[in-house]
């Protein structure tokens, strides 16, 4: 979706074994990052979207994340 002309994009945050914050961006497959902080990973993950949009120069994305669902097995 686009408010002012600025893209949105969901974001999944998880936390690996070792402690540090993982981000990750369905819509753009390779779009991810990790930090030891929450608000850091936010502004790494800010700057990765800006990157692969603007090494890929994409329109609007083709797909939509609709969430996450746990599975259990």
């Amino acid at each position: 979706m686009r408010k002012n002309g600025k893209r949105e994009f969901s974001v999944i945050l998880e936390r690996d074994e070792e402690g540090y914050y993982v981000a990750s961006v369905p819509e753009l497959p390779g779009c991810h990052t990790q930090a030891r902080s929450l608000d850091r990973l936010i502004a790494r993950i800010s700057e990765a979207i800006e990157l692969c949009l603007e090494a890929e120069h994409r329109g609007p994305a083709k797909s939509q994340f609709i969430g996450v669902q746990r599975i259990v097995v």
